[in-house]
């Protein structure tokens, strides 16, 4: 019998499966698709980051920036250093019309790496 993880009777590899498929239904933009795949996978390893940041990002596309606000600050909880959730966290609070929380982290995400768009939207000048 194989190894199930979690309470969902799922393989580790079906989890993989559903991280991958996730990764293609975003791409394919049907976020809410992603979302119902990564809820499993989520329920099955909690503390898979790489799973909650692309459940947020999900979240973040399908426009539900609540739960992506979650996600993406559970993301920095674990990897204070990850410019990308810091960048998608200060738009997430843009678009919640969070203008001072969405700064501090377009600054965070520059300060962290020099992307030229995270250079641009940090404002440093103003």
């Amino acid at each position: 019998m194989p190894d199930t993880s979690g309470s969902t009777g799922r393989t580790p590899e079906t989890h993989v499966i559903d991280f991958r498929a996730a990764e293609q239904l975003l791409a394919a933009r049907d976020p809410r698709g992603a979302v119902k795949l990564l809820d499993t996978v989520i329920a099955g390893h909690p503390e898979n980051t790489a799973a909650r940041l692309l459940r947020a990002r999900a979240f973040f596309a399908a426009a539900q920036l609540r739960p992506a606000e979650l996600e993406f600050t559970i993301v920095l909880e674990r990897e204070p250093d990850n410019a990308y959730a810091h960048f998608a966290l200060a738009r997430t609070y843009e678009r919640q019309g969070r203008p001072d929380q969405a700064r501090r982290h377009f600054r965070l995400a520059a300060a962290l790496d020099p992307n030229p768009e995270y250079l641009q939207r940090a404002r440093f000048d103003s």
